[in-house]
C-alpha cells in the first residue's frame, strides 16, 4: 500500500490525514478554547522482537531455554497485513486510528485521529478521556489506562489560510489492550491499527513531537 503525506492510497478513497489542526504552537490561548481528550490506545508486543544475530548468539543458550515457556505463532501473524485486524505485526507495538469527523478538522470533512472527546462535565480530564476510548470500543473491561495525568498536549490555532478554524487544546492520555485481540470497533467511518512507523506517516507534520511525547 504506498502512502503521501495527505492521503490513504489503496482500497480506500482519498482521505485527509492530521490532527485536525492548522498548526500547533505551545502558547496559551484564550479562556474559551474547547479542550478535548485524546487516547493513544496501543496493544503492546504479543511476541519477542527478532533479536541481533550478534546478541542471539552470544545468548543462545538463554534465549533458547526462554523460548521453550512461549507460545509460538506462525510468521504470516507477524506480517499479516489487514490493517484492521490486532493479529498482525505481533512483535510490534500497534496503535488505534479513527477515521471520521473530529474536533477541529477543516470543513468538518473526515480524517483521520486518535479517540477522542470534547470535555464537559466529567469530573476529570482522564474521566472525558475514558468516555471517548468507551464509545468507541463500547467496554472498557480490556482497556488499561496508564495513569492519571496526560502524557502530552498540543494547542492548536487558526492559520493566515484558515482563520474559521477554532482554537482548542487537546491533550493526549495513553492506554493499553489487555487480554483480548478483537474490539467491535464502532462510531466512526472505518479504523486501523497502525505500527509506530505507521502513524508517523499518518501524521507527517506531528511526527517529531509524537516521537518524542508519545510513542518514544
Amino acid at each position: 500500500m504506498q502512502r503521501s503525506c495527505t492521503s490513504l492510497v489503496g482500497r480506500r478513497q482519498l482521505r485527509t490525514r492530521g490532527f485536525c489542526s492548522s498548526s500547533s504552537r505551545a502558547a496559551n490561548t484564550g479562556g474559551d478554547d474547547k479542550i478535548i481528550a485524546s487516547v493513544v490506545f496501543e496493544r503492546l508486543p504479543v511476541v519477542i522482537p527478532k533479536i541481533d544475530p550478534v546478541v542471539y548468539a552470544f545468548q543462545e543458550f538463554s534465549f533458547r531455554w526462554q523460548q521453550q515457556y512461549r507460545r509460538e505463532y506462525p510468521e504470516k501473524f507477524l506480517k499479516k497485513s489487514d490493517a484492521r485486524s490486532l493479529e498482525r505485526a505481533l512483535d510490534r507495538r500497534l496503535y488505534l486510528l479513527l477515521y471520521g469527523t473530529a474536533y477541529g478538522s477543516p470543513s468538518g470533512k473526515p480524517t483521520w485521529h486518535f479517540p477522542e472527546k470534547v470535555y464537559e462535565s466529567e469530573g476529570t480530564l482522564r474521566k472525558c478521556a475514558e468516555s471517548a476510548l468507551q464509545s468507541v470500543v463500547g467496554d472498557l473491561s480490556h482497556t488499561y489506562f496508564v495513569g492519571n495525568a496526560p502524557m502530552g498536549h498540543i494547542v492548536a490555532q487558526p492559520s493566515d489560510s484558515n482563520q474559521d478554524l477554532p482554537s482548542f487544546k487537546r491533550f493526549f492520555f495513553k492506554s493499553q489492550v489487555i487480554a483480548t485481540n478483537k474490539f467491535n470497533i464502532g462510531r466512526c467511518d472505518d479504523f486501523v491499527w497502525v505500527t509506530k512507523d505507521d502513524l508517523l506517516e499518518y501524521f507527517p507534520e506531528q511526527s517529531d513531537y509524537l516521537k518524542k511525547m508519545i510513542i518514544s
